[in-house]
C-alpha cells in the first residue's frame, strides 16, 4: 500500500510520539485538481461517503415521490446515523409509507453509535434492533426503489440485484470513472461497497456542488440530496458528530458525508469544489481533524466559528487520571 503524506503528530509532552499520515485532494467541478496530498490515484473504498450519490438513485427512479419522501426522510436515507430516537421514527416513517415493516431491513444490528443510549440499553439488557444499525436509512431507500420498481425485496442487498446495478451505474456517471472498473467489497451492513482512485471521487462530490455540469437527468436529485443534508444535518448523521455541525454552518456552503476506516468525502458549492480526504490508519478523530483543519484552511470554518469544533481543534491525550499529558496536531499546509 502506498502511504500518503504525514497530515498529523501526536506529541506526549514534548515528543512526536504518533505519525498519521493520508491524502487529500481537492477539485474543480471541471476535473481540475486544486490541492492535492498524497496520492490521487489511489483506489479507496468511499464507504457511506457515496451514500449520497445512492440516495439519487431513489429520488431518480420515480419512488420518493410516489410514497411522499420528505427532505428529512432523504437525509436519513444518506445518513450513517446515530441511533437515536427520531432516526429510529424516520427509518419507521419510510418503510410505513411503502407498506413495509422493520422485517425487511438486513443490514444487521449494533448497538447506537450515540453513546448515552447505547450504555443505557445494556444497562437494561435491551438489544439493539435492525432500525438502530447506522446504514438502515440506506437500506429502506433500497427497499422503497425495489417495491416501486417492482423488483424483488429479500435479496435487494445482493451485488447481482437490479438496485445495487443501478447504484454502480450512478457511481460510474457521477464520477466519471467506468462502471466496469469500480473495485467491489462487502460494507459493514452487508450491501456493496465501491472502490475507485480518489480523484474520481472528489470529481463526483465536485459536481454535487455544481449540479448544472451533470446531465439533466441528474441535476434534480444532486440538488435534493445536499437541500436535505443540509436542511436536516442531526439526520444524516448525528448529536455532536462532526458531519452534522459542517452541514449546519450558518452559510449553508459546504456538505459533507463521513465514510468509515478514514474516508471523507465533502463540497463546497460556491467555488465548485469536491474533497476527498483518506487517513491511511482509518482512525475517524484524526480524520475528523484533518477535515475540519482543511475546511479552515479553505476559508470555510471562520476562527469564530473554531469553537464548535473543539473536539477536532483540541485532540488532547490523557491519562487514566484526567490529566493532560499530550495532543494530536495537524501539521499539513494544502
Amino acid at each position: 500500500m502506498k502511504v500518503g503524506e504525514l497530515l498529523a503528530v501526536g506529541y506526549r509532552g514534548g515528543y512526536e510520539d504518533l505519525g498519521f499520515t493520508g491524502h487529500i485532494l481537492v477539485v474543480d467541478s471541471a476535473g481540475e485538481i486544486i490541492y492535492s496530498l498524497g496520492d490521487p490515484d489511489k483506489m479507496v473504498f468511499a464507504r457511506s461517503s457515496a451514500k449520497l450519490f445512492q440516495a439519487m438513485v431513489v429520488l431518480e427512479s420515480g419512488a420518493a415521490d410516489y410514497y411522499g419522501i420528505t427532505n428529512k426522510e432523504v437525509s436519513l436515507i444518506c445518513s450513517s446515523h446515530s441511533g437515536e430516537d427520531y432516526h429510529v421514527e424516520a427509518v419507521r416513517e419510510i418503510l410505513e409509507k411503502a407498506g413495509l415493516s422493520e422485517d425487511y431491513l438486513q443490514c444487521g444490528t449494533h448497538y447506537p453509535m450515540y453513546q448515552p443510549l447505547a450504555d443505557q440499553m445494556r444497562r437494561e439488557g435491551i438489544e439493539p434492533i435492525p432500525a438502530q444499525e447506522m446504514c438502515s436509512g440506506k437500506h429502506a431507500g433500497m427497499l422503497i426503489t425495489s417495491k416501486y420498481l417492482k423488483d424483488s425485496l429479500e435479496d435487494y442487498y445482493l451485488t447481482s440485484h437490479p438496485h445495487q446495478q443501478r447504484i454502480l451505474k450512478m457511481l460510474g456517471e457521477i464520477c466519471d470513472y467506468p462502471a466496469e472498473k469500480i473495485e467491489l467489497g462487502i460494507d459493514g451492513c452487508g450491501v456493496p461497497v465501491h472502490a475507485m482512485p480518489m480523484y474520481n471521487f472528489a470529481l463526483g462530490f465536485a459536481k454535487l456542488s455544481r449540479p448544472e455540469v451533470l446531465p439533466e437527468g441528474h441535476r434534480k436529485s444532486a440538488e435534493r440530496v445536499v437541500e436535505s443534508i443540509q436542511e436536516y444535518p442531526l439526520y444524516v448523521s448525528g448529536t455532536g458528530r462532526p458531519d452534522a455541525r459542517i452541514n449546519a454552518l450558518k452559510r449553508k456552503n459546504v456538505f459533507s458525508k463521513s465514510g468509515a476506516d478514514g474516508f471523507y468525502g465533502l463540497g463546497i458549492k460556491d467555488k465548485g469544489l469536491g474533497i476527498a480526504i483518506k487517513l491511511d490508519c482509518g482512525m475517524g478523530p484524526v480524520r475528523d481533524a484533518v477535515v475540519v483543519e482543511t475546511l479552515r484552511q479553505l476559508g470555510e470554518i471562520l476562527d469564530s466559528e473554531l469553537g464548535d469544533f473543539k473536539p477536532e481543534t483540541k485532540m488532547n491525550v490523557y491519562n487514566f487520571k484526567k490529566e493532560v499529558v499530550g495532543q494530536t496536531r495537524c501539521i499539513f499546509q494544502l
